[in-house]
């Protein structure tokens, strides 16, 4: 039932840390879903907080998903909000995209605390190079149900019936459940690859134990059920995959040498940055290493 148990790995995105939990070495892909980032929980002191300048994305969309905090974005098509827990912000970067995120100066004035998930969906073939796009949605836009010990909601895609209004670009789920202690919940079917992603607390499938921070990833046939050993917080995501992608830095790609002219076009200046926050930007990074083999848990 379990192919694999995924454990995040602390990553310091300059002075905050994040559990990076896809890709993995073995396992690069759940769906669509390239990558995903499990954000704190963290504390910031008054006059600290998240500081990532901007920075360039092609052929993904990200999907930012808070559980408390706020994140203030904007990016070069104009966009410029805060996003707040219930809220999700879908960046459509196609052929291209610069954007930041950062934390507001009037955030700054007082502690504060950050949680939440950033998760980066691979963009079909079709839809690699579509004009860049930014959407924002409230909760009303995201449906929820209640009952049993366990509350949803379905952060994106369809699931058990519902679709969330979240404009995607191929099939997928994505699903934020809050678990009671005994509170027992099925991984939704008609999906090709499914995994679950465990937040906080506890929970048992298949006779295993799954702490906070490690994601299981299930075979095609199988009909998980996971119960809850604690108060637990779990992300549940997959749908269809893609096909094969590159991924160098933030850019994600089918062609390797998209990937390079990409590059090209950052390192040479050719995208612009977003306005209100065009007065730094992140280099293009050196060439790293061949990746080395991460352990398996």
């Amino acid at each position: 039932m379990i192919e694999l148990v995924i454990p995040a790995r602390q990553k310091d995105l300059g002075g905050f840390e994040v559990g990076r939990v896809l890709p993995f070495p073995t396992h690069r892909m759940v769906g669509p879903f390239i990558f995903l980032d499990h954000m704190g929980p963290a504390d910031f002191a008054p006059g600290t907080g998240i500081d990532v300048r901007p920075h360039p994305h092609i052929g993904l969309s990200t999907v930012t998903y808070l559980f408390e905090g706020e994140i203030y974005h904007r990016d070069n098509l104009g966009s410029s909000l805060a996003i707040r827990p219930g809220e999700v912000n879908w960046m459509t970067a196609g052929k291209g995209i610069v954007h930041s995120e950062r934390t507001t100066e009037g955030q700054l004035d007082h502690p504060r605390k950050m949680h939440g998930l950033q998760a980066w969906v691979a963009l079909p073939n079709e839809a690699e190079e579509v004009d860049p796009a930014f959407d924002h949605y409230g909760p009303d836009a995201l449906p929820t149900y209640e009952g049993g010990g366990m509350w949803a909601r379905l952060i994106a895609g369809t699931a058990f019936g519902a679709e969330a209004k979240v404009k995607t670009h191929s099939p997928l789920f994505y699903i934020h459940w809050a678990l009671e202690p005994g509170a027992k919940v099925s991984m939704p079917s008609g999906h090709s690859e499914r995994a679950a992603f465990v937040v906080s607390g506890e929970v048992e499938v298949d006779g295993r134990v799954l702490p906070q921070g490690q994601m299981a990833v299930f075979s095609k046939d199988s009909q998980p059920v996971l119960t809850a050993r604690t108060q637990a917080v779990v992300a549940a995501l997959g749908g269809e995959p893609v096909g094969q992608r590159f991924i160098w830095w933030n850019l994600v790609s089918s062609s390797h040498e998209r990937i390079e002219q990409a590059k090209a076009d950052w390192a040479a200046g050719r995208m612009t940055l977003p306005p209100g926050d065009d007065h730094d930007f992140i280099p293009l990074p050196d060439e790293p290493p061949p990746p080395k083999p991460e352990p398996m848990s």
